[in-house]
């Protein structure tokens, strides 16, 4: 695994990284991903802050730069391919390196991950939570596959790659200040605006600014 805790991160930031790069691409990608986020934040006050756990070539992040022009966005990103897409993007402060080692510099007003958590080692989530919570000044959100009771589902062939949960549920149980401010679903056939089933989340922190 060269240095990666988990077969999960070396997967990632591997071929099959790459070719997922590769694959998901476009305008349309785009569109879908501002739809999405202009729901997922029509309760919340404009973040001035955003980081992304796990932003691949920032699809999401172009999106969000289209509803918040002003906000400084930050990314994470563990393979090498995606990352140089990213950093060809202006203003996006980009972090090279695993979920399970970052060690964020700073707190941002939202932290969040889409389609992300899903390909995390579930032994390791912890780590991953108690990161979004630390990173975030106030909102932590997410978009992921949502099953009421853990279950692992075979990926293009691969097994042990990706794992539904109710991650927001976990949230909030780890951190009884998150309170839920919104969530929704997205549908693969929206007519204009498809996502691939994702349910989305969006937390507040109620204890103050405790973060980092």
């Amino acid at each position: 695994m060269s240095g990666y805790q988990t077969p999960q991160e070396a997967f990632w930031a591997g071929a099959f990284g790459s070719d997922y790069t590769q694959r998901n691409q476009g305008e349309r990608l785009v569109a879908s991903n501002a739809s999405l986020f202009q729901r997922l934040l029509a309760k919340a006050s404009p973040p001035a802050s955003i980081l992304e756990l796990g932003a691949n070539i920032g699809l999401n992040l172009v999106a969000l730069r289209q509803l918040l022009p002003e906000a400084h966005l930050a990314a994470v990103e563990i393979n090498p391919e995606a990352v140089s897409h990213l950093r060809r993007l202006p203003e996006v402060e980009v972090f090279h390196e695993s979920l399970l080692e970052f060690q964020p510099p700073r707190a941002y007003d939202l932290v969040f991950t889409k389609g992300v958590l899903i390909h995390i080692a579930p032994e390791q989530l912890p780590k991953v939570y108690d990161l979004m919570y630390r990173a975030s000044r106030r909102y932590v959100a997410l978009a992921e596959y949502y099953n009421p009771t853990p279950v692992s589902v075979p990926y293009r062939g691969h097994l042990d790659r990706l794992f539904k949960r109710d991650f927001a549920g976990e949230l909030l149980d780890r951190f009884p200040d998150l309170r839920l401010v919104d969530y929704g679903f997205v549908y693969r056939r929206d007519p204009a605006h498809p996502q691939d089933d994702l349910t989305w989340f969006l937390l507040e922190k109620t204890a103050g600014n405790t973060a980092i």
